[in-house]
């Protein structure tokens, strides 16, 4: 089963949405009570708890879907990695493959 937020954002589906939602709430509360235990007004601390809710939560998921993004990167790159390791080991295109001196006449 699976919890919309707005009607359109799927939750659980949908990467980093959980985590933002999460952080949001925390940020909305941390910033919320915050603001009341200072000024003691408490409709203009609910507008606060709801920027902050709305600045942790998009905050949060700029920096996810970054570092998700990053991940996948780094993770293609270890694919071809070590399918150009697989496909030219014992190649004389192998890096790693000492040269002979007569191997290197040769070339």
């Amino acid at each position: 089963q699976s919890f919309k937020l707005l009607g359109f954002l799927d939750v659980k589906s949908v990467p980093c949405a959980r985590e933002s939602v999460l952080y949001g709430s925390v940020g909305s509360l941390v910033v919320g009570l915050g603001h009341f235990l200072a000024t003691s007004r408490v409709r203009r601390s609910c507008d606060f708890a709801v920027g902050g809710f709305i600045c942790t939560m998009l905050g949060y998921w700029f920096y996810c879907r970054y570092s998700l993004a990053q991940h996948r990167i780094r993770q293609r790159m270890l694919k071809e990695g070590m399918r150009n390791k697989i496909l030219f080991e014992g190649s004389s295109l192998d890096p790693e493959r000492k040269q002979t001196g007569n191997e290197r006449s040769d070339s």
